[in-house]
């Protein structure tokens, strides 16, 4: 039996006659670069998390580097940054000119620490930028009163989290919340997509401009602005999607409840969910001390899994300059995380056959 980590030609198949549909829609249009496709998406996916605006750009990273200059980054400013993330968030300060500040995760919940971020504020911390990882809300109530407290702003990485929520409201709204639509995503487009939500107008007006060159009208440049517009057809596909997405989502969530039940004393540590909040399960993240070995056993048995991550950004040589101090939780998570498949076409047999594999290769919890 194979299972593999997405199935994608499921999900794209089921949905063929409305993707379709939808691209013809934009062919007969001949409006290809910022026409009513993104106009409808932004507007449909702002309405959906609850925020005042929503601007497309071309992809997550830079989702999250306009957004910090949009927020008014300088050159030199410190961002508190967790280091159980994927390079992006890192990568988004740097571009922007800023100083990446590692910060830990929480051994629950594999996100940011508020109590080791409030231990790594300096008098040059200007924002703190969590993310939403594995489709897991951040503790938002902490982070929000040490952003007050300390007069820094709050941006959120939500590239994993589409529909997640967390004290009953769905993340999105706020200063500024950057989203990937990555094919593999909850709600993924057919390549490269990205978008920004934010309650600021200010915000959203400097996002417009920067995404389109630095202007609003053509040949007149306000700012130094880059390329990177959402695309006509990835929108019309994006629409199409997000009808679906909270059905999708309650998909993942069955999955993860088989996984729960068919997992429990299995010998890997499962994932905890933090109180108030609902995941999406974007990714099932397991933890254990042999996971090298039950990767390759369950590769064997015809099992797709992944690593989301291997190595944590402090240890990359690109970051080398940025990583300052150790980070024993995040390396502890770096060689003991697995991912096992997950996704809205997942069946019981297959999360069954899963675990079955998982318990042939039972080992100590990390």
């Amino acid at each position: 039996m194979r299972v593999p980590f997405l199935d994608l030609a499921a999900a794209h198949s089921e949905l063929e006659p409305e993707i379709q549909s939808a691209i013809a829609d934009v062919r007969r249009s001949n409006r290809f670069v910022l026409g009513e496709q993104v106009s409808a998406f932004e507007v449909e996916f702002a309405r959906y998390v609850g925020a005042r605006h929503c601007v497309g750009v071309g992809n997550g990273l830079d989702a999250l580097t306009l957004a910090l200059r949009a927020c008014a980054l300088q050159r030199g400013d410190e961002v508190l940054v967790p280091t159980n993330t994927f390079i992006a968030t890192w990568l988004a300060v740097i571009h922007a000119g800023g100083v990446p500040v590692g910060v830990e995760p929480d051994r629950s919940t594999s996100n940011m620490d508020p109590v080791d971020a409030e231990r790594r504020i300096s008098s040059r911390t200007r924002f703190i930028l969590p993310v939403h990882l594995y489709g897991q809300p951040a503790d938002l109530g902490p982070l929000r009163a040490l952003a007050a407290r300390t007069g820094c702003a709050l941006l959120e990485d939500a590239a994993q989290a589409h529909g997640a929520e967390y004290q009953g409201s769905r993340v999105g709204s706020g200063t500024a919340v950057a989203w990937s639509f990555y094919p593999g995503k909850n709600l993924g487009a057919l390549g490269d997509a990205g978008a920004v939500t934010t309650d600021v107008d200010d915000v959203a007006e400097k996002l417009r401009l920067l995404r389109n060159y630095g202007s609003e009208t053509k040949y007149v440049h306000e700012l130094t602005g880059v390329n990177s517009r959402l695309d006509e057809v990835q929108a019309a596909v994006l629409r199409v999607k997000l009808r679906h997405l909270d059905e999708w989502n309650q998909r993942r969530s069955h999955v993860s409840d088989w996984y729960r039940d068919a997992l429990a004393d299995s010998g890997v540590l499962l994932p905890s969910v933090l109180e108030g909040t609902r995941p999406v399960w974007h990714l099932y993240v397991v933890r254990t001390a042999e996971r090298d070995g039950l990767r390759d056993h369950l590769a064997a048995r015809g099992v797709e899994t992944q690593i989301h991550y291997p190595i944590a950004p402090h240890r990359q040589d690109a970051f080398r300059q940025y990583a300052g101090s150790e980070f024993p939780i995040a390396d502890e998570l770096a060689g003991s995380v697995l991912s096992l498949p997950m996704g809205p076409h997942m069946q019981t047999d297959d999360v069954a056959y899963v675990a079955g594999a998982i318990r042939d290769h039972a080992g100590p919890r990390p």
